[in-house]
């Protein structure tokens, strides 16, 4: 096995610990509260600690050995479960129901924070595959980072939903604690050579280097336009992230519906043996787009009716679709961003994007909850398209999902045909200089 597959596998189990207890946390709180503004708001919170961590953790990533930043990663994540489970060993299990209630959400914070710190890996694993896997073989190597992902949700979702129902977040906190372990003792025993940074860039301060990173992605053309393009698709995609599970858990068992996001999970992996085995294309910008707007095609019909097969056919497409849009965007960043910056641009990468999809989870929770829901329960929307689309609190999510995906596909339609696009594009394709 190679250093960057042994990376790989560590990273996968890694995954399989935070996702499990991300999937759990959500899950359980509906069932807990059995409330969508609930839901939303976990969305929304997490999305806001992503975007604005984001920027830091890439300049801890930059400035410090990736080996070392992932440790700490593995051992901030592992102390955050403990307090965790300490705290909801000793509340009352009637308190944890209550939406208002502070110890609900202090005990989701605590999750939450463990989960957070995990993000460290997903920063630092694109900038050691610009170290460690050559030019021509990165998008390749990006698509084997999105299997492991899809690896991850296919055994998380399963786990998540057979935990929850058996022993809650109980369960859920005892083996993710355990798992960290060998996570941790394994990666410590793993040699990284890491190029060594040069002597103008050790001699920078450590500290965060914002004027320093927008300058560095200012240089590239049509880069800032790569980086709102995916805020903007952040905005809608933020409203699955806060709806999705409310929306199968009215359709199913919590089981049933982890089970069924284990299914469709294998399309990450699809997905990633696929791209591993041919590539991206000549230009992975055009990659980025056509799968953009087929994704957003599915998610405009799929909860057009409640049918379940029709679900998962939506979520498999999503799912299948998401590391091509994902490892696109890294092949590119690490073709035109110079290696000792590319933990920083990342992180203000993901720290934009992210920023969009809180706005929509804190917005679409309570407009979903409060509006939607008894327009398309008793009201005006339940009498012009109930007959046909169906009526109840089901369909107020289902219908949120349709009007998202035609802003989608409207959305990147205007970034395919615009002077950005193809400014990049040309960056990209340019030769390296010999």
């Amino acid at each position: 096995m190679t250093l960057f597959h042994q990376i790989l596998a560590n990273n996968l189990v890694a995954n399989i610990t935070n996702y499990t207890v991300w999937f759990a946390i959500t899950f359980w709180t509906f069932l807990e509260t059995r409330s969508v503004f609930a839901t939303g708001m976990i969305a929304g919170f997490y999305l806001v600690l992503i975007a604005g961590t984001a920027i830091w953790f890439g300049s801890l990533v930059d400035h410090h050995r990736k080996k070392r930043v992932m440790l700490a990663s593995t051992l901030v994540s592992f102390t955050f479960y403990a307090l965790a489970f300490a705290f909801l060993s000793a509340t009352p299990a009637g308190r944890m129901g209550d939406v208002g209630g502070i110890e609900l959400w202090a005990f989701i914070g605590l999750v939450m924070l463990g989960v957070l710190a995990g993000n460290v890996r997903s920063i630092a694993l694109p900038t050691l595959v610009t170290a460690l896997v050559e030019e021509d073989r990165r998008d390749r190597a990006n698509g084997l980072v999105g299997m492991v992902t899809g690896i991850g949700f296919l055994t998380t979702s399963m786990i998540s939903g057979l935990l929850v129902a058996w022993g809650g977040m109980t369960a859920t906190l005892i083996l993710a604690m355990i798992v960290s372990v060998p996570v941790f003792l394994h990666l410590r025993f793993v040699t990284v050579d890491e190029p060594e940074r040069s002597p103008e860039a050790a001699a920078l301060p450590r500290r965060v280097d914002l004027a320093g990173t927008l300058k560095v992605v200012g240089a590239v053309p049509g880069l800032f336009a790569l980086i709102i393009f995916a805020t903007f698709n952040n905005l809608l995609g933020g409203v699955f992230m806060a709806l999705m599970d409310a929306y199968g858990l009215s359709m199913m068992a919590v089981q049933h519906w982890g089970l069924l996001w284990a299914l469709v999970s294998t399309g990450f992996i699809l997905s990633g043996i696929v791209i591993a085995r041919t590539g991206l294309g000549r230009n992975p910008l055009r990659t980025l787009m056509v799968v953009n707007l087929i994704s957003w095609a599915m998610a405009a019909i799929f909860t057009i009716q409640p049918w379940i097969w029709l679900l998962a056919l939506g979520c498999f497409t999503w799912m299948f679709l998401g590391p091509v849009a994902e490892a696109a965007e890294h092949t590119t960043l690490q073709k035109v961003v110079p290696y000792e910056r590319q933990g920083r641009v990342f992180g203000f990468a993901q720290a934009v994007e992210q920023a969009a999809s809180p706005l929509t989870a804190f917005l679409i929770g309570p407009i979903t909850q409060f509006w939607v829901i008894p327009f398309m329960t008793d009201g005006a929307g339940a009498d012009l398209i109930g007959g046909w689309f169906g009526t109840g609190p089901a369909r107020g999510i289902a219908l949120v999902f349709c009007v998202a995906g035609l802003f989608g596909i409207a959305l990147t339609s205007l970034a395919f045909n615009s002077l950005y696009y193809r400014k990049l594009s040309a960056a990209y394709l340019k030769p390296e200089p010999t």
